[in-house]
């Protein structure tokens, strides 16, 4: 599995997790640390590899600890001082092991596996592209006050979106931002909405700001641009509708130009850059590569884990409420055991390990506050391919399902969304699910903008749906086999959380 979740899971936080993260860094220091241990660079020679090294946010600690980065053998790439995160490259093979070491660092190591290079996504399947013959049959459907091709938008309907935008459609004070490949501004859904003074390229850890810089590197990059339609797409007379078409989109590239690979210093800089610029929700569909489960056990990965949530608690400080697709594994992160075949994904032959997802997170997921969807077809039960699990799911929304057919024109399960170059594609997956939770808690924020991100994540969940678990085994896909098993509790449920989101409940 790539990373991008077309096709994708959370760090619920019991008590074990919250004090785990707390002895991560993620609580304010108390006092400044003594000069760091300045290590010496060692003399051998390998390839360059980026790391993020913790600290504690005061400046003689930040300082010390940027003195001995560059005797180990290490240049600062850029420093998050705010929430003590340092991006390094180093061509020093022992570099991680020795700036642990330091007075000062909290922790430290190396983001990626594999050599620095021009670095993808996860979505369930191939894109399907709507052919020219195919948005005719739709659009000589479409009624009176429809977008052209929204009879094929079963989604928007699932949720009450169509009407909820008769009654609010969404503020132009909101603002979501897409952390993503990328938003293609220039098509005619997304253009009336786009905000370029919210919009960077995070690629390697430092905001790029300048015109454009967050648009897709390539136009087959188009998970970001048909997730940013899913929210936000303009009502205006072209092509589909979002679920919340008033309100305003951002984009922040993180993806590599090649790989679509989305690492962590860029993830870190994204958070931080949709705090200070005042985004009020962002989306991540993705899991941050290349670990699909971050183990605390590995300095490494407990490190990717400390970086990515002090910057995404950063931003829920600063009163941004982050929404994340849950997974497209089928994995259920209450169990006890989980296979992953896929990590790390930036090497040609991923090892094969078994993990604890209540010890190894996928992240932004499992992050505390963050808020987890699950998916669903047009026929309101779990799609086939998305990952669950008690205690984990905050809410679900539609991510389409194949196996589940609509009553629309081209009858097409998948969702229908904006993509580069002004055109209209087929996705399904966790990554389309999250922006149908994104684009409903958008129009919360617009009818409650005093709402802190803590209580907009309990209204997304009030309004919500709740079917429960299904009477019958779950067998997704109809071949006869179950496939996964859905746990009850008293208000939440392993496939659902608290429910579906309903966009027409937001706005009443």
């Amino acid at each position: 599995m790539t990373h991008l979740r077309s096709r994708r899971r959370r760090l619920v936080a019991p008590l074990g997790l919250v004090l785990t993260l707390a002895t991560l860094g993620v609580a304010p220091a108390a006092q400044a640390a003594a000069p760091a241990d300045v290590p010496t660079a060692s003399t051998q020679t390998g390839p360059k590899l980026p790391y993020v090294v913790n600290t504690r946010t005061d400046h003689r600690t930040i300082s010390s600890v940027e003195k001995a980065i560059a005797k180990a053998g290490g240049e600062v790439v850029i420093t998050y001082r705010q929430i003590g995160v340092i991006v390094v490259h180093s061509t020093n093979p022992s570099f991680g092991e020795q700036i642990r070491k330091v007075r000062g660092v909290q922790s430290a190591g190396a983001t990626r596996t594999a050599p620095l290079a021009p670095a993808g996504i996860t979505r369930e399947g191939s894109v399907q592209e709507l052919t020219p013959e195919d948005a005719a049959k739709i659009t000589a459907q479409a009624g009176k006050g429809q977008e052209p091709l929204e009879p094929e938008q079963w989604d928007l309907r699932a949720i009450g979106a169509d009407k909820a935008a008769k009654i609010n459609d969404g503020s132009r004070r909101v603002t979501v931002g897409v952390i993503d490949t990328g938003v293609d501004d220039t098509h005619p859904d997304l253009a009336p909405n786009f905000s370029a003074s919210q919009s960077a390229n995070c690629v390697g850890g430092k905001p790029d700001t300048s015109p454009g810089a967050w648009r897709p590197a390539d136009p087959s990059h188009d998970h970001g641009t048909h997730v940013a339609g899913e929210i936000a797409a303009a009502r205006n007379g072209i092509g589909v509708a979002g679920v919340a078409p008033g309100v305003k989109v951002a984009g922040i590239k993180v993806a590599e130009p090649d790989t679509q690979l989305f690492f962590p210093e860029s993830v870190v800089c994204a958070f931080v850059f949709a705090a200070d610029k005042g985004i009020e929700i962002t989306n991540n569909s993705y899991y941050v590569d290349p670990w699909l489960y971050n183990c605390m056990n590995d300095p490494d990965q407990r490190a990717i884990v400390d970086a990515v949530n002090r910057s995404q608690l950063y931003a829920q400080r600063k009163g941004t409420l982050n929404v994340a697709a849950a997974g497209n594994s089928n994995h259920d992160l209450d169990s006890d055991a989980i296979v992953d075949d896929s990590s790390p994904d930036d090497v040609e032959t991923p090892q094969t390990r078994t993990i604890d997802p209540h010890e190894c997170f996928d992240i932004p997921t499992q992050l505390p506050g963050v808020v987890t969807v699950s998916s669903v077809g047009v026929k309101g039960t779990k799609s086939y391919f998305s990952t669950y699990g008690k205690g984990v799911i905050d809410v679900a929304a539609p991510g389409g399902d194949k196996y589940q057919i609509p009553d629309t024109p081209l009858k097409n399960g998948r969702i229908l969304s904006t993509v580069p170059g002004g055109g209209w594609d087929y996705m399904q997956g966790t990554s389309m699910a999250s922006p149908h939770a994104s684009g409903v808690a958008a129009l919360l924020k617009s009818e409650y903008p005093w709402a802190s991100p803590k209580q907009l994540q309990a209204m997304l969940k009030a309004q919500a749906d709740n079917p429960g678990c299904p009477t019958a085994p779950y067998d997704g896909d109809g071949d006869g086999v179950v496939d996964a098993w859905c746990k009850e509790g008293k208000r939440t449920n392993g496939f659902f959380g608290a429910g579906v989101v309903n966009a027409l409940d937001a706005v009443k």
